[in-house]
């Protein structure tokens, strides 16, 4: 490569879709496109490549390239980019001595991988716990309480709660391997809000009566209709309702409010607000960020307690994104929460 080809690189090199470092013989970095220029750094042309590139296992791959290796690749992470990220870099070198970087971002890739193995721990933990209580039980109505009656309807008892757990963490998880499956299959159908508040409130009435908690009902306008699923917008009802119930406390009220036609300026579309308020002890605003997180909790024993699998708010969070919708959470510690859903009423 000539200095005409060198001074060449720019016109070219500018349109691979990918960063890339040129490093001359002398070792002095030659050219970065533009990609490169963005996480690695501006004005680093004409300097030695170890004043861009500081981590230890990529200088190896490099120098032993410039020592007469055809090519070498390493994945390793650049905390000294903009914004950290780990990448696949190639390292080949020329005929003529120039040796050249190409980055490839596995940053997402890395995350995904990271997001599935704390998924299957999560998943472990959640099932081994009440399993181990299972087996437990099991083993004592089998031997030193096989005549004991008393202990026997107890156990019994216990065991029923752990199973329930279970079945119903299997369930949420069912629902939302299917919720994500069917993301990007948008809804068609007409579906009347005023119906899934009224199948919503029939279906907790006994849970409303045990918690001894008013739900007050504020419909502006009970024909209004908007463009879903209904069976995964009454899920979406039914679980806020259902949270608003348990977590806002015994004796309170919650409260849900529909409003139709209101123009959303970040949906750019008119849309149905729904909100679900109770008054219960409210939310740290440190955690409402994570909330939609699978198995965050923000009180992990109060949450298995009330029956929590940590996938409800998961769940509604998917089927909000399929119907192209928002959800926001407000809340302050002692002021109680505010869940609120904005989803189009019209494709």
């Amino acid at each position: 490569m000539d200095n005409r080809s060198q001074g060449a690189l720019p016109s070219w090199l500018h349109a691979i879709p990918i960063p890339v470092m040129c490093l001359a013989p002398d070792q002095r970095i030659a050219f970065m496109n533009t990609l490169a220029t963005n996480i690695i750094g501006p004005d680093l042309e004409g300097r030695h490549y170890l004043n861009a590139l500081r981590q230890p296992e990529l200088l190896t791959v490099i120098e032993d390239v410039f020592r007469g290796q055809e090519a070498g690749e390493i994945r390793c992470q650049l905390s000294a980019l903009q914004q950290e990220g780990v990448y696949d870099v190639l390292v080949s070198r020329t005929h003529d001595g120039f040796v050249f970087l190409f980055f490839q971002d596995k940053s997402d890739l890395i995350d995904a991988l990271n997001m599935r193995r704390d998924f299957v721990a999560n998943v472990s933990h959640e099932l081994k716990t009440p399993l181990t209580a299972l087996l437990g039980f099991i083993e004592t109505l089998s031997t030193v309480a096989k005549d004991d009656s008393v202990a026997r309807a107890q156990f019994l008892q216990i065991m029923q709660a752990e199973a329930l757990r279970m079945d119903r963490l299997v369930a949420d998880l069912l629902s939302l391997s299917k919720v994500e499956a069917m993301e990007r299959q948008r809804p068609t159908d007409k579906v009347r809000v005023k119906n899934l508040i009224t199948q919503a409130v029939t279906a907790l009435a006994p849970l409303l009566d045990s918690q001894n908690v008013t739900l007050s009902e504020t419909i502006g306008d009970p024909t209004c209709q908007l463009v879903g699923e209904a069976d995964q917008l009454l899920q979406v009802i039914l679980n806020l309702l259902e949270n608003a119930i348990k977590y806002g406390g015994r004796d309170q009220e919650v409260q849900i409010t529909v409003t139709a036609g209101i123009f959303d300026e970040r949906l750019r579309t008119e849309v149905v607000v729904i909100e679900v308020k109770d008054n219960g002890p409210g939310i740290d605003p440190v955690h409402i960020p994570r909330l939609t997180e699978r198995f965050y909790r923000i009180d992990d024993h109060r949450s298995r307690a009330l029956g929590g699998t940590g996938l409800g708010l998961a769940i509604v969070k998917h089927i909000v994104s399929r119907h192209r919708g928002r959800l926001t959470i407000e809340s302050e510690e002692n002021e109680g929460s505010t869940f609120r859903l904005s989803l189009p009423m019209r494709e």
